[in-house]
């Protein structure tokens, strides 16, 4: 069964810092390109970040310079760290795990920037 479970989401004033995390279970991590997507109220799923198994990133362009990536393989887990935080970045966030045409999702979860 396989499992991606999401944490470190909260509450953070504007220009703070938070660190997500997707631990995965029931699949061979190391090959699967793992990404974070974000939802916000009445908008559709987008793109954050995303890693594939050998390192490379990409960021939207919203995030970029603010946001990073990073995976641990050995820990089955990958990361978000998020930093200059903007009300804007407030969304439900969720971890993707992707290999070729098949897709696993997490629950989700959320991160609101307010003062």
């Amino acid at each position: 069964q396989v499992q991606l479970v999401e944490s470190g989401g909260g509450l953070v004033q504007p220009g703070g810092s938070l660190r997500l995390s997707c631990a995965a279970s029931g699949i061979t991590f190391s090959i699967y390109i793992m990404g974070w997507y974000r939802q916000a109220p009445g908008k559709q799923r987008e793109l954050v970040a995303a890693i594939t198994s050998s390192g490379s990133t990409n960021y939207a362009d919203s995030v970029n310079g603010r946001f990073t990536i990073s995976r641990e393989n050995a820990k089955n887990t990958a990361y978000l760290q998020m930093n200059s935080l903007k009300p804007e970045d407030t969304a439900v966030y969720y971890c993707n795990a992707r290999l070729m045409a098949v897709g696993y999702w997490g629950q989700g979860t959320q991160v609101t920037v307010s003062s």
